[in-house]
């Protein structure tokens, strides 16, 4: 299953021939220099994978800016160990989690030196994850059985010492309650709790993922940094929240909780949900659904229904968004899209290539620094060509920025670094 999803962003087959790489950082093409007040520097970290090569790493590239100029995977770079990474910044260190498909995984620690060149800190085995996420002082992950064992796992790592202190157990056949099997779907720290998404799925051949409840959303609550569950909750307005890797919740800024449903539930193959394509709300301080909020997308999209979500601040989010016809449960939309989670408006992106144009999406760790209008999302084009777009969430405009030679982007965050005195 994995291999199939992943597949979805990153099998292109343009014939390139990438050149060797090497595994150490080499200069890439000077941008803007990002520089704030005190001195402190910043600079982005682009996991980027070799176009034109199967069975192949990701590789690291540096940029001082995301707004323009150029990086590329030929001969430059640090390539990473395993075939699937995914990444995740946190405490000012950038982590590379490796997927193990089936066997165990690896957290790989960067930050980056005086020079603002990435530098290996920690590289430690761990177990393969479905979930990754900042909780804390802690990157928390899940490790989720989709048939056979009935436990999920909880693993607690220490940012800053980048290693497992904690771990919980989570019956997801007795969370369901209903015969099938809770199968999270990402995590959100809200408060001092953890909110866990989750999908009920069969968990048996052929149908592992497919479900006899596809118009249901539920959020289990956790403790911190117990990982106890002290509650499940529901709402029939929407079918699941989020999707098979991806984060279905955004917090804003007054701590109030919007979950995103793309309505793909299904069973033997087939999408069965009644419920649209929709955003629900859980108030600060609660853990219920608000019953008097309700942003139907599908419906203020003429059709569409949303595939990821990126939040930039200020109730603006950008939406990647999929027709009724292309529509499915391990599809990322190419059709770009604002909306205000206050006055539910809607606003197709312009400034885009056409979506007959875009071969993939990034699906996660794309970044946004919060200030309420700007996000970058990469694109991997049919021509081969990359590109990190920016979209001003203000006036649904998107720019296109930094190119990225040789390389489908998988991932864009940001750390921060002083120079030697």
């Amino acid at each position: 299953m994995f291999t199939n999803y992943k597949s979805v962003f990153t099998a292109l087959a343009f014939g390139l021939t990438i050149a060797a790489c090497t595994k150490e950082e080499t200069p890439v093409t000077p941008g803007t220099g990002g520089q704030t007040g005190d001195g402190t520097k910043e600079r982005f970290v682009i996991a980027a994978l070799p176009i034109g090569s199967t069975g192949v790493a990701d590789y690291l590239l540096t940029a001082d800016t995301l707004s323009k100029g150029t990086v590329s995977t030929k001969g430059t770079g640090i390539e990473q160990d395993g075939t699937y990474r995914y990444y995740i910044t946190h405490k000012n260190r950038f982590f590379s989690l490796l997927y193990g498909q089936g066997n165990p995984g690896a957290v790989t620690t960067y930050t980056l030196n005086a020079a603002g060149k990435l530098e290996k800190v920690s590289d430690f085995q761990a177990e393969t994850v479905q979930v990754f996420t900042t909780v804390q002082d802690d990157i928390v992950t899940v490790k989720i059985p989709r048939s056979g064992n009935e436990s999920a796992s909880f693993y607690r790592i220490n940012a800053d010492q980048s290693k497992v202190v904690g771990e919980a157990q989570v019956n997801v056949v007795k969370m369901a309650g209903n015969g099938e099997r809770a199968h999270f779907t990402w995590a959100t720290q809200v408060g001092d709790k953890v909110f866990a998404p989750y999908m009920s799925i069969k968990g048996v051949s052929p149908d592992v993922f497919g479900t006899s409840y596809p118009d249901s959303a539920w959020i289990a609550v956790l403790s911190y940094p117990g990982l106890q569950v002290e509650k499940v909750i529901k709402d029939n307005r929407t079918s699941f929240i989020g999707r098979y890797f991806v984060d279905g919740l955004a917090v804003d800024e007054q701590k109030d909780v919007y979950a995103f449903s793309s309505a793909v539930a299904s069973n033997s193959g087939k999408l069965t949900s009644t419920k649209p394509s929709a955003i629900t709300r859980i108030k600060a301080g609660t853990t219920e659904f608000d019953k008097s909020y309700f942003f139907d997308v599908e419906k203020a999209s003429g059709g569409y229904n949303l595939s990821t979500q990126l939040y930039v601040g200020q109730g603006n989010v950008i939406l990647t968004m999929t027709s009724a016809s292309e529509k499915g449960m391990y599809t990322v939309g190419k059709r770009l899209a604002v909306v205000n989670l206050y006055n539910q408006t809607f606003k197709w992106v312009d400034g885009m290539p056409a979506a007959t144009e875009i071969n993939a999406v990034a699906a996660r760790s794309n970044y946004a620094p919060l200030d309420g209008k700007t996000g970058y999302i990469g694109l991997t084009l049919t021509d081969g060509t990359s590109y990190i777009y920016q979209i001003d969430a203000s006036t649904a405009k998107a720019t296109r920025g930094l190119k990225v030679e040789g390389g489908s982007i998988q991932g864009i965050n940001k750390l921060t670094y002083k120079t030697a005195q």
